[in-house]
């Protein structure tokens, strides 16, 4: 780390924690502001609602395949150049994504702003860490977190509110002031002297991840299709399995590996990126089944399916204080196989919703999801990362941030394959809340497959803090 980075003023610095923040903020209301506008977008561009998860999933898997080239580009290039290159894509994927005139075009324009999304707080962490003395990161990054929160909070009402009350494009369009003023704070708060010396990039290894990631996810996508599809689906799936072994065998000889084979010594990270990946193929894939429900088989407008979901975060912000406490009480694993049981049941349960169910009830459902959903991921989050050395820490994040990213993608890809599937087989009208029923309790049964996972961990560890500060729940 360059000496210089500590010496900044006091006045820069804030303003440098206000623009990553901005940056989160930007990444993590567009990552649920468009859960509760896809039945609008449906109509609009005449597709099936249930047919619209390729929107979040092309999101995300962006997202995962760029995440591992994140701190060689910004070591690369600098902080601020790479920066305002994510914030610029990032915008221009929104204003993309807003003229679209069809799903495949706004697909393709997810996927541009998702490469944006994926180094906008990975740089920008990066840009702090070197602003700031390691005993004022934490505090930097913990204010920084802060927008994680906010995002989610008002991301799905926000949504259904421009949905109602103007078009699903504006939901895109938000982000053109907002990068843009992003833009010219990074020009003016970030440093451009902080090239670092570049490490040698593992091109092959980045591109066998990479296509590894992209086929299994496609390939799972596309199983919901017949005939064609199918078929070229299968052949993607086994293509991107053999893609992610050949990238393994190739680490294990590479000089400089994406992610260092030592990595995976550690049993809690072992542990914590699998059970990180099972456990959230279901629970990812809520913020994109609940407004769907609410909206195709309970006829909420999209204003008031946005408002069903403010439970879940306000559940997600309740616990949070708690959770030190309860893993220092109970330990990493106990919580953990106790939480991902809980989670699955919770996950299965919305299955029983139906025309009149009592909303009071569904928003109790809500909110108990949204605590140990909570809980789930700060548990899993930490422990994975714990007992990782300093020099393996910054790497050990970005793989679990990709793990994340991908498992939304799949959880959601998978939600969809099962939900059109179930849909072909029970037929339209009634027959799609029966759909809805069957997913759910698909992908509650995907997320009790964890706890076998979590069962492998150490007995009763209490919980320490991670070098790299506060872990986004995200």
């Amino acid at each position: 780390m360059a000496k210089s980075s500590f010496v900044r003023p006091q006045g820069e610095r804030q303003a440098l924690l206000w623009l990553v923040a901005l940056g989160f903020f930007m990444q993590t209301l567009d990552a649920t502001i468009v859960n509760t506008a896809l039945p609008a977008m449906a109509r609009d561009l005449g597709e099936s609602p249930l047919q619209m998860h390729s929107v979040i999933v092309a999101y995300s898997l962006a997202m995962a395949v760029l995440i591992p080239a994140s701190g060689w580009l910004a070591d690369r290039f600098g902080t601020r150049r790479v920066f305002m290159a994510a914030i610029a894509l990032f915008v221009a994927g929104s204003v993309l994504c807003a003229l679209s005139p069809s799903l495949p075009l706004l697909v393709g324009s997810r996927v541009v702003q998702g490469l944006g999304g994926a180094l906008l707080l990975p740089v920008g962490r990066l840009a702090v860490l070197r602003a700031f003395p390691r005993d004022e990161f934490i505090q930097a990054m913990s204010f920084v977190a802060i927008p994680g929160l906010i995002g989610p909070l008002i991301g799905p009402t926000l949504g259904g509110w421009m949905v109602e009350y103007a078009s699903w494009h504006w939901i895109f369009w938000v982000n053109l002031p907002v990068g843009l003023v992003g833009l010219v704070a990074a020009r003016r708060f970030m440093r451009a002297q902080d090239v670092q010396g570049a490490r040698r990039f593992d091109a092959v290894g980045y591109g066998l991840l990479a296509f590894g990631m992209a086929g299994v996810s496609l390939g799972v996508e596309g199983m919901a299709g017949g005939g064609v599809r199918r078929a070229s689906a299968l052949v993607l799936l086994v293509f991107g399995l053999a893609s992610l072994a050949a990238y393994g065998l190739h680490a294990l000889r590479s000089s400089s590996p994406l992610f260092a084979p030592a990595l995976f010594g550690v049993r809690t990270l072992r542990v914590g990126l699998l059970g990180n990946f099972f456990s959230r193929l279901g629970s990812s894939a809520m913020p994109f089944m609940i407004p769907l429900l609410l909206q195709v088989s309970l006829g909420y407008a999209p204003m008031q399916a946005g408002m069903m979901m403010l439970p879940t975060v306000l559940g997600s912000m309740a616990v949070k204080p708690l959770v030190t406490r309860i893993v220092q009480r109970f330990g990493y694993r106990e919580v953990l196989v106790a939480n991902t049981f809980a989670l699955a049941l919770l996950v299965i349960s919305f299955a029983v919703v139906a025309p009149g169910y009592p909303v009071a009830l569904m928003v109790a459902q809500l909110t108990l999801f949204g605590a140990v959903n909570s809980m789930q991921f700060s548990a899993m989050n930490t422990i994975t990362l714990k007992d990782l050395e300093p020099a393996h820490a910054s790497s050990g994040n970005s793989l679990l941030s990709m793990v994340q990213m991908l498992a939304m993608g799949m959880g959601v890809a998978l939600a969809g394959a099962v939900l059109a599937s179930m849909q072909a087989h029970f037929g339209d009208g009634a027959g799609t809340l029966n759909a809805f029923r069957v997913t759910f309790a698909c992908m509650g049964l995907l997320t009790l497959a964890a706890t076998a996972l979590f069962f492998q961990l150490p007995p009763h560890e209490p919980p320490r803090p991670h070098p790299l500060g506060p872990i986004e729940q995200s």
